[in-house]
């Protein structure tokens, strides 16, 4: 059967529901583009500027500002940047510095568990729009005739609306738990490389506070 004619035959709720599959597909795209652009160039960046910290700060803060797209080099620039800043205050800044990228890194996260849960819900009111639509056509003088098949024509068209809502919500559900599982790993990383930092930093600080010392 053709897609448009299967369109016709959902009903009225057909019409939200193709605006969120549009929309779904919208944000899936923007989301995945944005974890290519991060996952793997962030991870390899990262490396690179916990080795080069150890030896020549500077270096560090310079490729910092050269990947300054990134979200993890966004957190280090935040607490790098602090002036004579004590181990404490810098594990303050990694910390808050990390919590301002969460609205980024969990974008959209509210808007695909709305499409998840309305979807099947907007399905099974066009399917009971429909049932209704065809009870009321049939006429109790009428039971076995053509009316009676007329109503379970119907009744397999008015599940059209229902099938739909589900293959939105389920293709909608597969890629938020795609991208539920980048950010999980996303912030396994931004605690274990900022870690990392604050220990170099924290042996760092100790450093110029020893050599500073009267002797």
């Amino acid at each position: 059967m053709p897609i448009g004619k299967l369109f016709a035959l959902g009903g009225v709720v057909m019409w939200p529901l193709l605006g969120l599959s549009i929309l779904a597909m919208a944000l899936i795209l923007e989301r995945i583009v944005f974890w290519v652009q991060v996952v793997r160039p962030q991870e390899r960046m990262v490396r690179d500027v916990l080795s080069l910290y150890r030896r020549s700060p500077d270096a560090a803060m310079h490729k910092l500002e050269k990947n300054i797209h990134l979200p993890i080099a966004r957190i280090f620039l935040a607490a790098l940047e602090l002036e004579r800043a004590t181990p404490e205050e810098f594990r303050l800044a990694l910390e808050s510095a990390a919590q301002a990228e969460l609205p980024l890194l969990k974008r959209f996260n509210t808007v695909f568990e709305t499409i998840i849960s309305v979807s099947p819900l907007l399905g099974l009111l066009g399917t009971i729009l429909g049932l209704i639509n065809s009870f009321a056509s049939l006429r109790v003088g009428d039971l076995g005739g053509t009316a009676t098949s007329n109503v379970t024509a119907g009744i397999s068209e008015a599940l059209i609306s229902t099938a739909s809502g589900l293959v939105v919500a389920i293709f909608t559900l597969l890629f938020a738990n795609m991208f539920r599982g980048l950010y999980l790993r996303q912030m396994a990383l931004i605690q274990e490389h900022g870690g990392q930092l604050e220990l170099i930093y924290r042996r760092h600080h100790e450093q110029g506070a020893f050599y500073a010392s009267p002797q």
